[in-house]
């Protein structure tokens, strides 16, 4: 499998793929490439349907041009530790990122989020945030507060009464909770519409179905995350170690 940048041809050939209706996955088979990398090319040049391959590679040259003028390291880029390697965390947060708005969630959204996954502490100030990702104060703050609205981060003081914004295992599990209520209640708006469109038209059939299923799904969910909740706070190097 080829490593390096795309080049010019290989972008004609991902518009190609989309324009064809070809899955990521399909177009990197095509092109020897990992699917994440073609993800994340299109994701950070318009999505699938605004992808132009033309401007994807003059926005790629540009960015290659900035890394060639900064500095081996960019003062506001936190140091490596454990022998990582600073490029091949940067393009990971930017996999990340980009998994993260196939979600849904906005870029800076996404961003903000991927950034925090990726500290080995799990938290980060808001002027931190701010550095690392080199935007505004105010975007840090919208971003958090879709996120801590959502479940999947909360805040803290730290001592030095400094906020912090976290996400940590038991964020995960809350915010996995919060989304199976969130798809109950989509079976709970659904099912009253069985009563309003009348019994045993096609409409409410078709509502109750929706509700059925959303029912076992949110009800999976809910259970799944509760079996699972203690792996999330488990070592995973113990854990192999037990497995084997």
């Amino acid at each position: 499998m080829p490593g390096g940048r795309l080049t010019q041809q290989e972008r004609q050939q991902i518009a190609l793929g989309l324009a064809d209706g070809l899955a990521y996955a399909e177009i990197a088979r095509r092109l020897d490439r990992p699917t994440s990398t073609i993800t994340r090319e299109v994701m950070r040049n318009g999505g699938p349907t605004s992808y132009r391959a033309d401007l994807a590679h003059r926005a790629a040259e540009r960015r290659a041009h900035r890394r060639k003028k900064a500095a081996p390291r960019e003062p506001n880029t936190p140091p490596q530790v454990h022998g990582r390697d600073a490029e091949a965390v940067r393009e990971y947060e930017e996999t990340f990122t980009t998994v993260f708005m196939q979600s849904g969630l906005p870029k800076m959204t996404a961003r903000v989020l991927a950034s925090l996954y990726t500290t080995d502490s799990g938290s980060l100030t808001a002027a931190e945030l701010t550095g690392r990702l080199q935007v505004s104060p105010a975007s840090v703050s919208k971003a958090v507060t879709f996120l801590e609205g959502q479940g999947l981060i909360r805040r803290e003081r730290d001592e030095r009464r400094r906020e912090r914004y976290v996400v940590d295992d038991d964020v995960l599990y809350q915010s996995t909770m919060a989304g199976a209520r969130s798809t109950a209640h989509l079976g709970e708006v659904a099912r009253q519409g069985v009563g309003i469109l009348g019994p045993g038209t096609p409409a409410a059939a078709r509502l109750e179905n929706i509700a059925r299923f959303v029912d076992f799904v949110s009800e999976s969910i809910a259970r799944a995350a509760d079996q699972a909740r203690e792996i999330l706070h488990t070592n995973p190097e113990k854990a192999s170690g037990s497995a084997n």
